[in-house]
């Protein structure tokens, strides 16, 4: 499968200031201190239906890592999986009438094209689950080597307190996993488990759905083992950052970190935990069983310029739940103009002061909200003329393009 391209970011004079990020796991902002390379997993799309925001603005934060830990002269493997069979995939696909694989590829160029153009870097690797299914043989049967697997049927599940440190990721109640289990692909209440969250890696082949042959017979992949699969191949146990959602805390991101830590056996999964909050739209977050998406393509087939989309993402902090709206994209297009418009003045005042103060904000747990900030201040200045710097607007262009990725010429 093939990521999409976008340009480097520009070079810029200096050096960032680190990077401090809200960890779900210990509920705090801690420093990140990856190696070099930095490795970080983000978890891709299902490729059922197009990107709407919510998308949108999950791949543009952790964005906003990569180019922050660039920015700090690290080289950084971004890895991405794209679950091109799944459950929500077949049945979209049923009820269209569409080839589930086609529905996959159709979906999946999409988003590649959504994410161009709105300049997010690309990841190193960019797989699907169908082409690494080998990897998600191979890690269950380390799993059962280390009995952390059984049957019932033929389907195989993982037993969560193989782990001892089950629930360290999401530090949720019992009561609470239980019923966020249910809702979000679960099954705590089938006959036989020996535990309700434990959670599926194989499912034997049923009637007309895909099934690839393996040790275990035929069938595919449980979800969560197929990014773990992916990671440990790719990026090798302790990520520097596992990223997505909020809605991915648990069950996925829990399983996760489990499975990976009883096939490895090492802790941890991840140095930090990372998280985005829900985008809404109508009064509610936006969902494709609600049917309240707004999706880029769309907002790009409008003439809607995809940095304006990206502005109006990056104006909320990537931890809040907020509401789209036509206004926020409204305000986003007009300062993108007043942005524009200032870095094609003659000079302005100190573009070295705009840098440090866009370093200093997206140090600090990104703050986007800061960071704009401090560009409106130097736009307004420079479209009045104000500053004599003649170099600024070609630093600060530079600047807002390496490090906010949003291309002002």
């Amino acid at each position: 499968m093939h990521a999409w391209t976008v340009a480097d970011p520009p070079i810029l004079p200096g050096a960032g200031q680190g990077l401090r990020l809200w960890d779900t796991a210990t509920q705090q902002v801690r420093p990140t201190a990856p190696g070099n390379p930095a490795r970080m997993y983000v978890c891709g799309i299902t490729p059922y239906d197009a990107t709407h925001l919510g998308h949108a603005a999950t791949y543009v934060a952790f964005d906003l890592v990569n180019r922050c830990w660039r920015d700090c002269s690290l080289t950084v493997d971004y890895v991405q999986n794209v679950t091109d069979v799944d459950d929500p995939l077949l049945e979209r696909a049923r009820e269209t009438g569409a080839d589930w694989r086609q529905l996959a590829m159709d979906q999946t160029k999409l988003f590649t094209e959504d994410m161009q153009a709105l300049n997010v870097l690309p990841p190193k690797e960019y797989l699907g689950a169908v082409e690494t299914i080998p990897l998600v043989i191979q890690r269950i049967q380390e799993l059962q080597r280390r009995d952390a697997i059984y049957a019932i049927d033929q389907d195989l599940y993982f037993s969560v307190h193989s782990d001892p440190r089950f629930g360290e990721v999401s530090a949720l109640d019992r009561a609470e996993m239980l019923r966020i289990f249910a809702e979000r692909g679960g099954d705590p209440d089938r006959p036989g488990k020996r535990d309700p969250l434990d959670c599926l890696v194989w499912l034997a082949e049923r009637a007309g759905e895909p099934s690839w042959d393996s040790p275990f017979g035929r069938g595919r992949p449980g979800w969560h083992i197929e990014c773990v699969a992916i990671a440990l191949e790719y990026l090798g146990m302790t990520l520097d950052l596992q990223g997505g959602g909020s809605d991915l805390i648990f069950p996925h991101h829990e399983m996760g970190a489990a499975e990976a830590q009883v096939v490895t056996g090492a802790w941890p999964y991840a140095r930090h935990y990372v998280h985005t909050g829900m985008v809404g739209w109508q009064g509610h977050k936006m969902s494709k069983s609600r049917g309240n998406l707004v999706f880029v393509s769309r907002l790009r087939e409008s003439g809607v310029d995809p940095m304006a989309i990206r502005l109006a993402i990056l104006a909320h902090h990537y931890r809040q739940d907020w509401e789209w709206s036509d206004a926020a994209l409204a305000t986003a297009g007009d300062r993108l103009t007043r942005w524009r418009r200032a870095v094609n003045a003659d000079s302005g005042p100190s573009g070295t002061a705009v840098l440090d103060r866009l370093r200093d904000r997206l140090s600090d747990d990104l703050d986007t909200a800061g960071a704009i900030a401090s560009i409106d201040s130097w736009a307004q200045a420079a479209s009045e003329g104000r500053g004599s710097d003649n170099q600024a607007p070609g630093i600060v262009s530079d600047a807002v393009d390496a490090l906010l990725g949003v291309r002002l010429t």
